[in-house]
C-alpha cells in the first residue's frame, strides 16, 4: 500500500453485518457462529477510525437478499442448502440485519452485493472509479468467499489490494489460512497492525 496515496485508497469492509456477525442477527440464529468471525469488528474498528481520520474511504458491502413475491427473499439454491434457516427478512435491503455493524460505521459508501463477489452485478467498481479510488485494503467475511472472490475481481480491474490477514476470517481457521496464501499471487499481505502503523507515520 502507498500510504502517500491515501486519498486515493478505501477500507473495504466486506461483509461485516448485523445478520451475519451479530449474537441478534440470522447466523447467530441458525447456529453458524466463529469466534474468529465475531472477532473482526473489534480488530477493525480502529483501522476504520484511523483511515478517517487521514482521508482515506470506507466502503462497506452489504450481502443481500431482495424480496420476492410477499415478501420471500430470493436465495441462491447453494446458499439454500448451506443455510437452510435463512428466512424472510433476513438481509433485507435497508433492514438491521443487512447493515454494517455500528461500531464500524459509518462508511462513506455502502454496495449492496448478490453473491460471493461484491463486484457481480454491482455499482461496486462505478462508485470506486467515481471517487477516485485505486488502492483497497480489505478486510471481512469469509475468506474463502466474499473476500477472495472480490479481491480476484477488483485485481483484474487494475485496483492495488492489500488483503488483511488477520482482519478477515472464515468458519475454519485451515481454510482461512489456506486462502490467505492463495491470494499472494493476486494481492499484498499485511496485518492490521502493519496498517495502522503506517497511518500513523502520516501523521
Amino acid at each position: 500500500m502507498d500510504f502517500n496515496a491515501i486519498d486515493k485508497t478505501a477500507l473495504l469492509l466486506v461483509d461485516l453485518q448485523n445478520d451475519f456477525i451479530h449474537p441478534d442477527g440470522a447466523y447467530a440464529r441458525g447456529e453458524a457462529k466463529s469466534d474468529e468471525i465475531a472477532a473482526l469488528p473489534a480488530r477493525l474498528t480502529p483501522l476504520a477510525e484511523s483511515f478517517r481520520a487521514n482521508g482515506g474511504w470506507i466502503v462497506s458491502t452489504h450481502f443481500t437478499l431482495i424480496p420476492g413475491r410477499g415478501g420471500e427473499p430470493m436465495i441462491s439454491d447453494h446458499l439454500r442448502r448451506l443455510r437452510p434457516f435463512l428466512a424472510k427478512g433476513d438481509f433485507a435491503p435497508g433492514s438491521w440485519g443487512q447493515a454494517l455493524m455500528e461500531d464500524l460505521g459509518p462508511a462513506d459508501i455502502e454496495v449492496e452485493k448478490v453473491a460471493f463477489s461484491a463486484f457481480y452485478m454491482s455499482r461496486l467498481e462505478w462508485v470506486l472509479r467515481k471517487a477516485g479510488i485505486e488502492q483497497l485494503v480489505v478486510g471481512g467475511i469469509v475468506t474463502n468467499g466474499g473476500v477472495a472472490s472480490t479481491v480476484r475481481d477488483a485485481h483484474v480491474r487494475d485496483f492495488h489490494v492489500t488483503v488483511l490477514a488477520d482482519g478477515c476470517a472464515a468458519f475454519d481457521a485451515e481454510v482461512h489460512k489456506t486462502n490467505i496464501e492463495a491470494l499472494r499471487s493476486v494481492a499484498d499481505i499485511s496485518s492490521c497492525e502493519q496498517i495502522l502503523a503506517g497511518l500513523a507515520s502520516l501523521s
